[in-house]
């Protein structure tokens, strides 16, 4: 882990594209603005963490449960369609 030392309005450059500029500091906590294309996503570590579990549940989902959206669908498709 590369640690560096920032004050107010000084700034860290990641690659060519990425900047992140220290705001505010007030007691233990420290205020970020991170700059970045929009190509880049940008999460807070819990956030990102949950987005990640919930990719790995949805690819671990059951082909029954695919099964049931594709029938949704379907019916979608042709409400009048009665089920068989």
């Amino acid at each position: 882990m590369l640690v560096l030392t920032r004050s107010i309005n000084e700034a860290i450059m990641i690659g060519d594209d990425v900047e992140i500029t220290i705001v505010d500091v007030k007691g233990d906590k420290v205020r970020v603005g991170i700059r970045a294309p929009s190509s880049v996503p940008v999460h807070r570590k819990e956030v990102y963490l949950a987005i990640k579990q919930a990719n790995v549940e949805a690819a671990l989902s059951l082909p029954e449960s695919l099964d049931e959206v594709n029938k949704l669908l379907e019916r979608k498709k042709d409400p009048g369609r009665k089920e068989a």
